[in-house]
């Protein structure tokens, strides 16, 4: 399998939603961070590939139509380039709102545990070399944020790029790849306050 869509939006841009209509559109799972915590084996993976190390993503990505949200999305350039017939996803919102939502949610959950886990390195290595150490800072995380984004728009060429915000559904996602529009709602989920509740409960994606 192959990677059809390659999703280049951080996290908490909608993109487990994404995830979920992907899944949907192109009947295939879709990588996500939560696929992290259900694959253990792949977090030396993600380490070594932020610690610039090369990376196999035909074995990483062996299952999966799409890939989205953190770790994907800090490597869009080299997934771009390793599946060129991909649509190239950002999904983007608001640069305010997404730090109040990343920074009450995915910032602090991702450094909390043990500093010496293999996660916490993975963590460590990802945010260090392809977003920035300090997730407390809110003005060097916008600032890498709005950075983020503005490559991508200037790397990717037009007929590969959909920026898409999660309030505007299916169509655009449809209209991109050439699908119909399903005949139910859009997949809106993992709020702040649902990501909140599953991570005090336990939930899968914290």
């Amino acid at each position: 399998m192959s990677l059809r869509v390659v999703g280049a939006g951080l996290g908490r841009t909608g993109t487990f939603s994404l995830k979920l209509a992907l899944e949907q559109l192109l009947g295939a799972p879709c990588y996500h961070m939560v696929e992290v915590f259900k694959r253990p084996q792949d977090v030396p993976v993600w380490r070594g590939a932020a610690e610039g190390e090369p990376t196999d993503w035909g074995s990483l990505f062996a299952d999966y139509a799409a890939a989205v949200d953190w770790p994907p999305s800090a490597f869009w350039k080299e997934l771009s380039d390793a599946y060129p017939d991909a649509l190239v996803v950002l999904s983007v919102r608001d640069a305010e709102a997404w730090w109040e939502s990343a920074s009450s949610t995915i910032f602090p959950t991702s450094k909390s545990g043990d500093p010496d886990s293999d996660w916490r390195k993975m963590i460590d290595a990802l945010m260090g070399n392809r977003f920035v150490s300090d997730l407390t800072d809110k003005e060097a995380c916008i600032a890498a944020f709005k950075r983020h984004n503005a490559l991508v728009r200037e790397t990717i060429p037009a007929h590969r790029l959909l920026e898409w915000r999660a309030s505007e559904g299916w169509e655009p996602l449809c209209n991109a790849l050439g699908l119909p529009v399903p005949d139910m709602p859009f997949p809106y989920t993992n709020t702040k306050e649902e990501f909140i509740t599953n991570f005090t409960k336990g939930g899968s994606h914290p």
